[in-house]
């Protein structure tokens, strides 16, 4: 009987432990069998490289100038008496600005009037002598002698009288500057002499400065070297010319509602920083642009008709800093390209060289794509604020391998 219930405890416990047995093996299996299945491929997105027209600008920095500037200086000394205008204000030409004290100047004008007409009265007389002497001669009752006299002394009134002529003229001019008016119109500054004030005729410190400023001008400056390279470009048809627009971004970093045209480049070359001066003329309707004000030009350089852009998060860096980007190859295998950029064209990179015609640009996903590895490829969507964004384009120095 012992027996029998210890054959009997032992096939109970036996068929479990079996079971267990049996399902740890299968485990065991089908880890082996997930470990031997190959690993799926990770999903890139990618854009195909086509060429492209795109318009390169390049930003500089400049100061906006007064499209007339007119400093305003006494032309006669004496002593203000009134100042006729509010500082600030707009001014037209010919408006009345100072009052000088005249009474030296109409004194000085009323004495060359009055030497005048005393040369103008000594005239009739020695007029008609020198023709009384002059009908003499003919029955040689006077020397030539003096008609010779006669005529001389004619001559010599009229003379006198030409010289207190212009006094008086010259009398007149100094008494109507004794008002000083505006050469231009535009807006006056502040003034820099009050009422009673001595002022002295071409004085050094001007009085005050009239600024027209309804349009204005914006002077840059560009390096030679910029100049040079744009010029080959263009030269060899890399570049088709482009307009004369030019742009402009305010100190706040907003754009400015106008567009100007670029006037002229320099001729000559600032020695000590090796750069020349472009000038465009902007409206300025609403007075937002005052002179002195720093803002950033954007200059169209020309219209590249066979661009290769890229989205910039398609770019990294070794690094040595080198731009790189990763191709799929055949067999969908990543490759790793060097790159040569030449600006920033919005939100993508200008690409001059590493890339060709047709091949396929990893944008998003190259954290799981390594160089030799397979890869699946989708197409890039990119959004349409990306895709409209056509913002200011400019050099990349530290890109131009």
């Amino acid at each position: 009987m012992a027996n029998a219930r210890e054959s009997h405890v032992s096939y109970r416990w036996t068929a479990p432990t079996l079971a267990v047995l049996l399902g740890g093996l299968l485990l065991v299996g089908c880890g082996r069998d997930a470990a031997r299945a190959p690993a799926a491929a990770p999903e890139v997105a990618v854009i195909t490289v086509a060429p492209e027209p795109a318009v390169l600008t390049t930003e500089l920095p400049g100061r906006v100038s007064a499209f007339r500037t007119a400093e305003i200086r006494p032309q006669v000394s004496g002593v203000l008496m009134k100042r006729l205008y509010r500082e600030g204000a707009e001014v037209r030409a010919g408006q009345a600005l100072y009052q000088i004290d005249p009474a030296t100047y109409q004194a000085a004008l009323d004495n060359a009037q009055a030497t005048l007409a005393r040369a103008e009265a000594q005239l009739p007389p020695l007029r008609l002598r020198a023709e009384r002497v002059q009908s003499l001669q003919a029955d040689r009752a006077v020397s030539q002698q003096d008609v010779d006299d006669a005529a001389s002394a004619l001559l010599q009134a009229e003379a006198e009288v030409k010289v207190w002529k212009a006094a008086v003229a010259a009398a007149q001019v100094n008494l109507s500057r004794c008002k000083i008016t505006a050469p231009v119109s535009g807006r006056i500054g502040r003034s820099s002499a009050t009422e009673g004030a001595l002022v002295t005729a071409y004085q050094p410190l001007a009085l005050s400065t009239i600024q027209q400023i309804d349009s204005v001008y914006v002077d840059v400056t560009q390096s030679t070297g910029d100049v040079l390279q744009l010029r080959r470009r263009l030269d060899s048809g890399l570049l088709r010319q482009g307009s004369a627009e030019v742009s402009l971004v305010l100190e706040d970093g907003l754009a400015y509602s106008h567009r100007g045209m670029l006037r002229f480049r320099e001729v000559t070359t600032d020695p000590t920083t090796g750069s020349v001066i472009l000038r465009a003329a902007f409206p300025n309707p609403d007075a937002v642009l005052l002179p002195g004000m720093f803002v950033h030009a954007l200059i169209e350089d020309g219209v590249n008709e066979q661009s290769i852009l890229i989205p910039q998060q398609g770019v990294s860096r070794t690094p040595k800093g080198e731009p790189i980007a990763l191709v799929i190859g055949e067999g969908s295998v990543v490759e790793q390209r060097l790159l040569t950029l030449d600006r920033a064209v919005g939100s993508r990179w200008l690409v001059t060289s590493g890339l060709t015609i047709g091949e396929q640009v990893i944008v998003e996903g190259s954290q799981r794509a390594r160089a030799g590895t397979t890869v699946k490829a989708v197409p890039f969507a990119e959004t349409a604020a990306d895709s409209a964004r056509q913002g200011p384009t400019t050099p990349h120095p530290a890109t131009a391998n």
